[in-house]
């Protein structure tokens, strides 16, 4: 059974409906290209789809949009904080040194090596990615003009400083990782 919209669409008829029709089709149904055409059609003509008449369970709910946010967050912070990479070589959480007077000291950056990382390292990085990224969304709170003066004003200073920080931090981590970058 086609959806509604392919109910009032063939309804109408005319050439306004088919205005509509395609200034409402996404970009790769638009397309000119008579492969992508036989890629999509040919598979289902003769391929069908099962009926399945599956229910959620009741006692399942849909998350609430910060419970969402909260775990899209997380996960932009394991991703580019780079616990992929930290899983699969399983570098040393902190590094060292020895200087010329035979001391020991603790390194967080790995130098000179731009494709490998301690984990302090990664996960410091990562953290000030999401600063930035959460400093750039209070920025955007901040635009909300029913919010009071007050409350926009303390998101646009906590927005600003935390994406400033961000930044500074974060050439600060590639100035020490790379030495006489960008100088």
């Amino acid at each position: 059974m086609p959806p509604k919209s392919e109910h009032s669409a063939a309804a109408g008829g005319g050439a306004a409906s088919l205005v509509t029709t395609a200034a409402s089709l996404p970009s790769d149904q638009a397309s000119m290209d008579p492969f992508l055409h036989l890629l999509r059609l040919l598979p289902y003509s003769f391929l069908r789809p099962p009926r399945t008449r599956l229910k959620l369970p009741s006692s399942l709910a849909l998350p609430s949009p910060m419970t969402v946010f909260s775990l899209v967050l997380l996960t932009y912070f394991a991703v580019v904080s780079g616990l992929v990479y930290d899983v699969i070589v399983e570098p040393p959480g902190i590094g060292s040194t020895q200087d010329r007077y035979g001391t020991v000291r603790p390194v967080v950056f790995l130098p000179g090596r731009v494709n490998g990382q301690y984990i302090i390292e990664g996960l410091s990085s990562g953290f000030m990615f999401v600063l930035g990224g959460i400093g750039l969304i209070l920025l955007d709170l901040a635009l909300d003009r029913n919010r009071p003066r007050s409350v926009r004003i303390s998101f646009a200073s906590f927005g600003i400083s935390a994406t400033i920080i961000s930044y500074i931090m974060s050439m600060l981590f590639i100035r020490i990782k790379i030495p006489g970058y960008l100088s």
